[in-house]
């Protein structure tokens, strides 16, 4: 395992007050959304202004740990998510930046009302006006090829699409409330640098370090349940094969590439813009490519 890499068994609160004051880049963080969801040695089922204080503990904790460049990604279920943001800008005086909303098409059934097919993540930053954002990090594939256009890509929007990951995904482990890899990935591009410190005080199976890992930044974890640690610790020393999910878009072959020269520069730089951390997806491009454009003069893959 990566020793930048750092996996904490407690209680994350206090875990977090051991953390010292502006030392954390960035914060990715999905706490329980008080559900009744079954944690192994915990369920999240707290009194209404009992979940409302331990978030205003941790989010205080939170902010201490944070640079003064520094931002924090929370997931929040419909619930609670206006009271986080309440304290998050009200009382701890940070600056709302997006309101992000993850969009999945599976998800559970109602027969009485509409069916839940998103979560929310609230992203937050330390100062109005000085934080870390790298908009080419995430940007997404043009639909057209424009000398105008920036063909480095598109902003993705606040409306992010990664479908569930499914029980018959390879790397799906047994957490209830496991998260795509591609969620995380877009939020460590977006808001750290190479060899800074990501954050998540709610580690469950470990994907907010495995992207660190594999994005060569330092990670710390913290999760109260020591089977979940094990599971992170067990996660970081798998083969890497690629990120378990991608933004279907970042396959997307721009249409009119129609000159040689262009094309191929295009495709050689959509590999590494698009697809560095994606392996698995190589093959799909490529065939898109090919229907598009014919048997053109492919570049290597990046990866082999």
């Amino acid at each position: 395992m990566d020793k930048k890499l750092a996996v904490i068994c407690g209680d994350a609160v206090e875990e977090l007050k051991k953390i010292p004051d502006k030392s954390v880049q960035l914060i990715t963080a999905d706490p329980p959304y008080n559900l009744n969801k079954n944690y192994g040695n915990n369920r999240d089922k707290l009194e209404f202004e009992e979940y409302l204080d331990f978030s205003r503990k941790w989010l205080t904790e939170a902010k201490r740990v944070l640079t003064e460049n520094g931002t924090i990604y929370t997931f929040m279920g419909m619930r609670y998510i206006s009271y986080i943001y309440i304290i998050l800008e009200q009382e701890l005086g940070m600056t709302f930046n997006s309101w992000i909303t993850w969009f999945y098409t599976q998800g559970s059934g109602k027969t009485r009302g509409f069916s839940p097919r998103h979560d929310d993540i609230l992203m937050f930053t330390k100062h109005p006006k000085k934080f870390i954002f790298h908009l080419d990090n995430v940007r997404v594939p043009q639909k057209y090829y424009r000398s105008v256009n920036n063909m480095r890509g598109a902003n993705p929007g606040n409306v992010w699409e990664f479908s569930h990951l499914h029980y018959c995904n390879k790397n799906r482990k047994k957490h209830p409330t496991q998260k795509p890899e591609g969620l995380f990935e877009r939020m460590i591009l977006a808001s750290s640098n190479p060899g800074d410190t990501v954050l998540d005080p709610f580690v469950g199976s470990g994907t907010a370090l495995r992207v660190c890992q594999q994005t060569n930044r330092n990670g710390i974890g913290i999760d109260i349940n020591p089977e979940y640690v094990a599971m992170t610790t067990e996660r970081l020393n798998e083969e890497f094969i690629g990120f378990d999910s991608i933004d279907e878009r970042m396959k997307r072959v721009p249409n009119d590439l129609n000159d040689d020269a262009v094309r191929e520069e295009y495709l050689n730089d959509h590999l590494v813009w698009f697809l560095s951390n994606h392996p698995d997806a190589e093959p799909e491009f490529w065939g898109a490519v090919q229907e598009k454009y014919g048997d053109v003069n492919s570049p290597k893959p990046l990866h082999k």
